[in-house]
């Protein structure tokens, strides 16, 4: 898309198609405060020497105190630690009070159960825009072998968990279906009685076969995002396997984009799929996605456990 101005909203939504890790950046103060925030926008530069980088946006409001530390520590949150990702996001007074943590060797916070943390010195502050780039030089570092939480366009996801939960769910009869995104509005078919576009699975890969139909169906360009739902059908026998999905522009060949917040009062084929629809206008209005297992009746929504985050 080439374009003269540049809509920062949009470029935003672009940049989120990229699924990244969260962390959180932290560092103290000149009176040995510690101060910390989350950000995706980190990642590894070099091994000799080694060397990582993060992003800081000049209108945080640990712009001057991070610009100005000799060290900090990239803390990388693991699949159960969504709820602290959250907290470093928001202005919270008292955000270390929410954690469990130590400090390093240079005495920057590092936070207990995450996948892997970094100790650094800062190497160097570059201009970047509207940011700047803190190159940090590790002196000290552990990997716990956890695996890290994932984020991509507005949501978390848990790459375990999701694994996990295709890998038993292929094992029966399994009927893939997607809730397809456009800008908050959700792809229905039906007209009286609304449902989810889905399609039984064979061999080969899920979200491959997904993709497919998808495209070939509504002739709009979707791409698949997170897994949503796995569950048992009592009613069809069937395992079920529900996918985020994200469609281009352009009017769909079936179906037709409904805001999942106005569908109240709206029949639905299953009481699974206005579950799921009810779920995801829920979930997509604070950005905290999680995984449903069960049935069509009953089941779980997870913040998986903590021993199942272990690799």
């Amino acid at each position: 898309m080439t374009i003269q101005t540049v809509d920062p909203r949009a470029l935003r939504d672009a940049f989120g198609a990229f699924p990244t890790g969260v962390t959180v950046v932290t560092a103290c103060d000149g009176d040995g405060n510690p101060i910390g925030f989350t950000a995706n926008s980190f990642t590894s530069v070099s091994l000799n020497p080694p060397l990582l980088l993060v992003c800081l946006a000049k209108t945080s409001r640990n712009f001057a105190i991070m610009t100005g530390a000799q060290h900090f520590a990239i803390n990388v949150l693991s699949e159960t630690q969504k709820d602290v990702s959250n907290t470093f996001a928001r202005p919270v007074e008292d955000r270390f009070a929410a954690v469990e943590w130590a400090r390093g060797s240079a005495g920057c916070p590092i936070f207990s159960s995450v996948a892997a943390w970094f100790e650094c010195a800062m190497e160097e502050v570059i201009e970047a825009g509207d940011h700047v780039i803190l190159m940090g030089r590790i002196e000290a570092f552990d990997n716990s072998g956890r695996n890290g939480l994932g984020y991509a366009r507005g949501g978390y996801f848990t790459p375990t968990l999701a694994s996990k939960a295709v890998s038993a769910a292929s094992e029966g009869n399994m009927e893939l279906a997607a809730v397809v995104e456009r800008r908050g509005e959700v792809l229905l078919l039906g007209e009286d009685v609304l449902s989810l576009p889905s399609v039984d699975a064979h061999d080969g890969s899920p979200t491959e076969a997904l993709q497919k139909y998808l495209e070939t169906s509504t002739g709009l360009k979707v791409s698949i995002g997170f897994l949503y739902s796995v569950y048992e059908g009592k009613s069809d026998g069937k395992q079920h396997i529900v996918y985020h999905a994200v469609a281009g522009d352009g009017e769909p060949v079936v179906g037709r984009f409904l805001k999942p917040d106005a569908l109240v009062a709206a029949k639905f084929k299953t009481s699974s799929t206005a579950d799921i629809v009810n779920r995801f206008a829920m979930e997509s209005s604070i950005g905290n996605f999680g995984v449903y297992f069960g049935d069509e009746t009953g089941g779980t929504v997870h913040p998986i456990p903590a021993k199942d985050a272990k690799a």
